[in-house]
């Protein structure tokens, strides 16, 4: 009893200290490293995974560098930490980060291990981790980070974070009362996380043509935050992302401190307090204002000053993982990730999709590649997603491929969109020989997170098919 008691004044230093299991482990994941670089395999967790398997508390028991900063939330965490630490490196800061390797405890753990020293002494002083939100009790009781920034809070793949307060429990849980956090004040469920903390809020004011009006499936907040009382929604940008007030306890969406009041074709308009700034754009959809305008706050809250970070910005691109686009004999090529088994993310694609100029044809690779080759893949979800956007009268062309092609065919076909416009086969390299052309000014790729190699391959057929169509005119 008296053991147990001492056990629980420690501090959580004391009961950390580094032992012979510790340093096993290290030295372990240090060799695993190094016979991987050998091989030449690269943005791998096998070192983390097999430190974490020698000694489980190891994220604890690692020092730190001085500095901690995390991003998480459901969609867009990767590409706004690409961004910060792209904006980062441009301003001369060294940091670890774990863009190489994957955003759960073992990828955390391998970065740490690559950037320590032989008895783990951490080499850099920063450190900026993108933190996947279900892996956040096993991140963030070791790694405290001094500021948090959330993206949003959305239903995600059905097998793990199809349920937004699960995911709400989970980061309210998890988040250190220290850490100071930066929110999306559009998103009610995000804005809402640790209430106890500290925060600062960025968001979109209302733009023209938007309304009270849900146009989505999904809609994820209806009932106020307070009392429970339905909401009076101000405006709603897309599903739950919006402004929106209770007339029965008053409650109301919160002021954010960093808000986008313009936006252009390559920048918008930031007020800060009191002054406004014009910032750089790579992409004008609202997911990538979104993104852009998020890593915005963060960097201004880590203490970049706003010219140095408008200076970094116009350098960035979005990442070749997430989009491309390719002119090939005037017509567009554009790749466009659409993170399958997530309904809010291929919405949000599927309009885009929709609003982007001309006469367009889309490819959908949407197949949860993990699942096609070792389980079977839950389909509930497309009855989530708005395929009644791909019905809209500019796409021409919808082709779609993969062994669940069937699947996504009958949801096309309940989504009202004319079966003369949809082709589909079982083979994916199949999929470019059903285009036509002549139908279409751009043809987007669709393709899930793990499929870039898929994508690509298909690009190439596509340009393929156009350069010949392009010879065959001239001739």
């Amino acid at each position: 009893m008296k053991e147990y008691l001492y056990q629980a004044e420690m501090s959580e230093e004391e009961k950390m200290k580094r032992n012979l299991r510790f340093y096993f482990a290290l030295f372990f994941a240090k060799c695993t490293a190094l016979v991987l670089k050998l091989i030449g395999r690269k943005g791998t967790s096998m070192p983390g995974s097999w430190a974490i398997i020698l000694c489980p508390d190891f994220l604890g028991r690692i020092e730190k560098p001085k500095r901690v900063i995390g991003i998480t939330g459901t969609n867009g965490k990767t590409t706004v930490a690409n961004m910060v630490e792209d904006v980062l490196e441009d301003q001369g800061y060294d940091f670890t980060c774990n863009r190489s390797g994957t955003n759960v405890n073992t990828g955390v753990a391998s970065s740490l291990i690559a950037d320590s020293t032989f008895w783990g002494r951490p080499k850099k002083d920063l450190a900026v981790f993108e933190l996947d939100e279900r892996s956040s009790p096993k991140i963030l009781q070791h790694i405290k980070p001094e500021l948090l920034l959330c993206t949003n809070i959305f239903r995600d793949s059905y097998k793990r974070n199809a349920h937004m307060e699960f995911i709400l429990d989970i980061l309210n849980k998890s988040i250190p009362l220290e850490t100071k956090l930066i929110l999306n004040g559009d998103d009610l469920l995000c804005a809402g996380i640790r209430p106890e903390n500290e925060r600062v809020y960025y968001g979109i004011q209302q733009m023209p043509g938007e309304t009270p009006e849900i146009k989505n499936i999904v809609c994820d907040v209806r009932s106020c935050p307070q009392c429970a009382e339905s909401l009076t929604w101000d405006f709603i940008r897309y599903h739950h992302i919006g402004r929106a007030h209770c007339q029965h306890c008053g409650f109301v969406s919160p002021g954010c401190t960093y808000e986008v009041t313009d936006i252009q074709s390559a920048d918008m308009e930031i007020r800060i307090g009191d002054e406004k700034c014009r910032y750089p754009l790579a992409n004008d959809s609202l997911i990538n204002v979104y993104n852009s305008l998020s890593a915005v706050a963060f960097l201004s809250e880590f203490g970049i000053p706003r010219d140095k970070i408008i200076g970094s910005m116009r350098k960035l691109s979005i990442s070749e993982s997430r989009y491309q686009e390719t002119t090939i004999n005037e017509k567009k090529i554009i790749l466009h990730l659409a993170k399958g088994q997530n309904p809010v993310a291929c919405s949000r694609v599927f309009d885009n999709v929709r609003k982007y100029p001309g006469r367009k044809a889309a490819m959908l690779f949407i197949e949860d590649y993990f699942d096609a080759a070792k389980s079977v893949e839950n389909m509930s979800w497309l009855y989530d997603t708005d395929f009644e956007f791909l019905g809209d009268e500019s796409i021409t062309q919808i082709v779609v491929a993969g062994a669940r092609h069937l699947d996504t065919y009958v949801r096309l076909l309940l989504a009202d969109v004319p079966e003369e416009r949809i082709s589909h086969t079982t083979e994916n390299n199949d999929a470019a020989a059903f285009l036509k052309p002549e139908l279409f000014d751009a043809v987007f790729i669709l393709y899930d997170v793990y499929t870039i190699g898929l994508a690509n391959g298909m690009k190439s057929q596509v340009a393929k098919i156009l350069e010949e169509r392009g010879t065959e005119n001239e001739g």
